[in-house]
């Protein structure tokens, strides 16, 4: 349930009908806007009777939200929200580029990557530092090792830092070094780590599982959103079907579906949504073409050496050409691409 409060509502007012919430047991959420200030009411709902609400000074209408996805619904905010990761504004008028490797192989690598992708125009470095594998036998990751390495191209590049975290006690390790963390595809149903990011003042961004509804996903979310942490980006990264020609199969339709439901920022993964380098550019313009706030993109200065997922990264050539064709597309649907010609 939502309350909005009037344009004349004073502190008092808002006090008062916190205080009614709070006695009946259910958990306060504010979303301060420039008109109106919108109280969520969480929990068991049937403890408050509308009409009390509604009588009180300020108020001036009372909302029932219908979906299971409370905070993350359109009906508790109306307006698109915008994560700010340092600057770099997600769900804003500019499309975000997140480019780099799959996985942290060595800091030269790393560093040539970061120093490629941000001469194309990303504004933020990917990079798995620890990597889920499905097998025990492939390569892992480097640990802190590799989140030292991507701290260091941030201060070589200005790029900012996205890095996946996998279990709820490495969450204050990876937050100490990066700018964004990432809940994988596989761990979206991880509760309990799901929890501990959103005790964190650290974006996160929010992979859909690989067989999981939009509904599942932004339950998720709701996850993060209801222990505090209000900075959470989707991310759309192709699900599983009876497809044997791609590595998953990018459901584009999810961006502007979850934008009708959410007012949360939604990405692309083209990579993973696809499986095939060939691929990525054209559904990178797709995605900036259906309202995506931003692409994750692997790229790889030699993919053909790469430990991980070499057949769907981007070569920089390539990715350059992609963010050049990206401009067009994205001044069509009234957006910008932080694009930078190749020197």
């Amino acid at each position: 349930m939502i309350i909005v409060m009037g344009q004349g509502a004073g502190q008092e007012d808002l006090n008062r009908v916190v205080s009614m919430i709070e006695t009946k047991g259910l958990s306060v959420h504010l979303s301060e806007g420039v008109e109106h200030t919108i109280v969520g009411a969480v929990g068991d709902v049937r403890r408050l009777v509308v009409e009390e609400l509604e009588v009180l000074a300020g108020v001036q209408r009372v909302v029932r939200i219908m979906h299971p996805f409370k905070l993350a619904s359109r009906e508790f905010k109306a307006e698109s929200s915008v994560v700010n990761v340092d600057g770099v504004q997600v769900g804003a008028e500019q499309v975000v580029v997140m480019a780099g490797p799959c996985a942290v192989e060595n800091r030269d690598v790393l560093l040539e990557t970061a120093e490629g992708v941000a001469a194309a125009g990303a504004q933020v470095l990917r990079g798995g530092a620890f990597k889920p594998r499905t097998s025990p036998y492939s390569f892992q990751g480097l640990g802190e090792e590799g989140l030292r390495y991507m701290a260091e191209a941030r201060e070589t590049t200005g790029l900012k830092v996205v890095t996946e975290v996998l279990t709820p006690e490495d969450v204050d390790l990876v937050a100490s070094y990066a700018d964004i963390l990432q809940i994988g595809s596989r761990n979206m149903h991880n509760y309990s780590l799901l929890s501990a990011v959103g005790e964190v003042d650290v974006p996160v961004l929010l992979k859909r599982g690989l067989m999981s509804s939009i509904e599942e996903w932004l339950m998720a979310a709701e996850y993060v959103l209801a222990k505090g942490n209000e900075k959470v980006i989707l991310c759309e990264r192709g699900i599983r079907t009876f497809e044997k020609y791609t590595r998953n199969t990018l459901d584009l339709s999810a961006v502007p579906l979850v934008k009708s439901l959410s007012h949360l920022p939604i990405i692309i993964d083209p990579s993973h949504g696809t499986g095939r380098w060939d691929l990525v550019s054209a559904m990178s313009l797709a995605a900036v073409a259906a309202g995506a706030d931003g692409l994750l993109v692997e790229v790889h200065p030699r993919p053909e050496e790469a430990q991980s997922d070499g057949g769907q990264s981007l070569k920089f050539p390539v990715f350059q050409e992609m963010m050049r064709l990206l401009s067009p597309v994205a001044e069509a649907v009234g957006r910008t691409v932080n694009v930078r010609e190749a020197t």
